[in-house]
């Protein structure tokens, strides 16, 4: 349990009984701590920058931490530590003046404290998910294969507010990557002394506007304004809530309570009723976020391209999104989301496409029985899916188009819980698993990358092919940003050939919001952080 050892019973039955008496939705302005409750979608497995890989951690997270940039209400990138920055004219090396901020223990933000977490994240004993992200950086690969000593990272403060960054190869996403968590500083001095638990309520030092101040794993955290954090002069809730709730049902009984402000997913399947129920609370929009369903590379069949492709042809995205999934959601035959920045070309997919469902399950079925499959020897497998959102719903459905195969095609389905789910992907314990990809900047590498075969954790099926490698190293050294998309279109069209993974649907944002909140824009990021958000009555002091 993750609580604060130095929360007495007392205080921590205190902080309740406060919590308590914020009331519902249109009672928090009337409360003596205006608060903003937020549901997540999962259970949190950790707050530190440099470990997590979640969406829903991010929301936390980006409260109370703050990079070089920032996301502004809209998604997109600004100023955050930094003041100004300037730009080589070959575009590897970016120089960042920061402004006079402070960590939330009255220590000054310097250079030094985004060095430190930079080299942090490639160190092999930090174990990040997420340390290919960032193999932009000069020698960044090296550094996290211990082929170079952390000093040789890219990354040097000049001086306490002057920080330089020297990339490999130019990147026009360079800002918009920067408001990424990987990329934030860290108090090295907080995690020298407590380690992991560094990022305890009572060890946690943040430089945003929010804090965390109560952590009860399973149920929730509790994070109170910052005082001397970026953005808190003009945050208007004294405290945000966030709620670990993955059953949808419990989500609506706390919104009819008056018990919830905001929650990050709700059953698309019943948006009309929903829409009916809570008028006003549905939030979508076209976004980045990409659901596919990986194949693990590495053991039998799946490391038989012909039944990974089998099994994608079987699958009715149409029937999914038209019957199961929500208002516009959009069939994938291709990885990479329609809306991404910088692919101003001919977009690959998948040849069968346009192929009636009758001759994809014929072809399917030829393809299997080819990888010596039938009614001797019976294709049987297991697929997990997440816990949470649509997922349970499309499930079942997957299990009945790959059985309409042939009889001996026999899959298990299970559901896991989303956080175990996402731990058995990047182990590779697994033989084919559901899984999201949520933009964490607006460029086509983002996607790509993940299936590149030195990525490491979340290229979670080990796809390898040094074809498709050579080209995302060609892109990187492309300055021409439109010869640059047609190589991103080589990759993804030479991937999909070779079905490491089956995409699914392109999905829209999905968010329950009270109608009576002000401040909250849509944006293809779905990141919306607290501090821009209000309610009627309320002010930022």
């Amino acid at each position: 349990m993750k609580l604060n050892a130095l929360m007495t019973t007392g205080l921590a039955a205190a902080l309740a009984l406060t919590l308590a008496a914020c009331g519902g939705g249109g009672d928090s302005a009337a409360s003596d701590v205006p608060t903003l409750r937020r549901g997540i979608s999962a259970k949190v497995d950790t707050l530190d920058p440099n470990k997590s890989s979640a969406q829903w951690e991010n929301i936390i997270i980006g409260d109370m931490i703050i990079g070089l940039t920032t996301d502004g209400p809209d998604g997109r990138p600004v100023l955050g530590m930094a003041d100004s920055y300037e730009v080589s004219e070959d575009g590897l090396v970016w120089t960042f003046t920061l402004g006079d901020h402070v960590w939330s223990d009255g220590t000054p933000v310097t250079a030094g404290d985004f060095v430190y977490s930079l080299r942090r994240i490639q160190n092999p004993e930090t174990a990040s998910q997420y340390a290919s992200l960032l193999w932009l950086i000069k020698n960044a690969q090296k550094v996290s294969s211990q082929e170079l000593p952390p000093e040789e990272l890219g990354v040097k403060a000049i001086d306490d507010k002057t920080l330089e960054i020297t990339l490999e190869y130019p990147a026009p996403y360079l800002l918009g990557l920067l408001s990424h968590y990987t990329t934030y500083p860290l108090p090295s001095w907080a995690i020298e002394a407590h380690g992991d638990a560094w990022i305890q309520p009572e060890n946690i030092v943040v430089n945003g506007p929010y804090k965390l101040v109560y952590w009860r794993t399973g149920d929730q955290l509790v994070a109170d304004k910052n005082p001397t954090g970026f953005g808190a002069p003009e945050a208007c809730f004294d405290r945000v809530v966030y709620l670990e709730l993955e059953d949808l049902s419990a989500v609506e009984n706390k919104i009819s309570a008056g018990e919830l402000d905001i929650n990050n997913a709700f059953d698309g399947s019943r948006y009309t009723e929903l829409d009916a129920k809570f008028p006003g609370w549905l939030r979508t929009t076209p976004s980045l976020i990409s659901t596919y369903w990986t194949f693990n590379t590495t053991v039998e069949p799946f490391d038989d391209v012909r039944v990974r492709k089998a099994l994608s042809m079987a699958l009715d995205r149409e029937f999914m999104v038209r019957n199961v999934l929500t208002q516009g959601y959009l069939p994938a035959y291709s990885f990479v989301p329609p809306g991404i920045n910088n692919y101003d070309v001919s977009r690959p997919s998948m040849d069968w496409k346009d192929t009636s469902r009758e001759d994809r399950l014929a072809e399917a079925r030829s393809l299997l029985e080819a990888a010596g499959f039938g009614p001797g020897n019976p294709l049987e497998f297991e697929f997990i899916h997440r816990s949470t959102d649509d997922n349970p719903k499309v499930a079942p459905v997957a299990q009945s188009n790959w059985s309409d195969i042939a009889p001996w095609v026999n899959p298990t389905i299970v559901k896991q819980d989303t956080k175990v789910l996402y731990s058995r992907l990047r182990t590779g314990n697994f033989s084919v698993a559901d899984a999201a990809w949520v933009a964490d900047f607006d460029d086509p590498i983002n996607f790509l990358y993940l299936l590149d075969s030195k990525t490491g954790q979340q290229n979670y099926g080990d796809y390898a092919n040094p074809e498709y490698d050579a080209l995302l190293s060609q892109s990187n050294q492309q300055l021409d940003l439109q010869m640059r998309a047609e190589v991103f279109a080589a990759a993804e069209e030479l991937m999909l050939e070779e079905y490491p993974i089956t995409p699914m649907w392109f999905q829209v944002t999905k968010n329950m919001v009270d109608p009576e909140l002000t401040g909250w824009e849509e944006n293809a990021k779905d990141q919306h952080r607290s501090r821009f958000l209000c309610r009627e009555g309320l002010s930022a002091e």
